[in-house]
């Protein structure tokens, strides 16, 4: 079973076309990570348990 994030349904990033999809759910959180501090300028050691939790929310299994 893998997982995939699309970037786009995180509230405020609409425009973003970025997607991932990996094979195991710590993987995906790796390129979710490096993609919010590459494409966005965001410090993902800085996220608040608020902003994991609607990400983890956003995560699905395919």
């Amino acid at each position: 079973m893998a997982y995939s994030y699309r970037c786009e349904e995180y509230p405020g990033m609409e425009a973003c076309p970025a997607s991932f999809v990996a094979e195991t759910e710590a993987e995906l959180w790796k390129h979710i990570e490096l993609h919010a501090a590459t494409a966005h300028q965001e410090n993902p050691e800085k996220w608040s348990s608020e902003d994991r939790q609607q990400i983890r929310n956003l995560i699905r299994q395919t």
